[in-house]
């Protein structure tokens, strides 16, 4: 038995195929498996300003941020070089000096 993919919509993983079609019996959404391929593909996380983000952008940070776990904050202005971008709700991946490694939204911050 194959693994089907989750719905794009709803994330459910209760799909089936129904010919060449993948449907969701959840949200009863249909999709083909080349346009949830395409659709992965053409994912762009954009900045603050709209701009589009690609890995290895320098990107600067325009609202302090507090650290998690941490009484530490990453101030406005820092900037951040060598960017990963990744899935999720925090979508950059970064190295900040002095703090380590974090992941950040794309709404807080900007192309340098």
């Amino acid at each position: 038995m194959s693994q089907l993919p989750p719905c794009p919509r709803c994330a459910s993983e209760y799909t089936y195929e129904d010919g060449v079609q993948l449907v969701c019996p959840e949200c009863a959404h249909e999709w083909t498996e080349a346009e949830a391929a395409a659709a992965a593909a053409s994912k762009v996380v954009r900045d603050a300003n709209g701009n589009e983000l690609q890995d290895g952008d320098t990107v600067t940070v325009i609202k302090d941020l507090k650290v998690k776990g941490s009484s530490s904050v990453v101030k406005v202005g820092t900037k951040v070089k060598g960017i990963r971008l990744v899935d999720g709700d925090h979508d950059i991946d970064c190295k900040i000096d002095g703090i380590g490694a974090m992941k950040l939204k794309s709404e807080f911050v900007k192309k340098a």
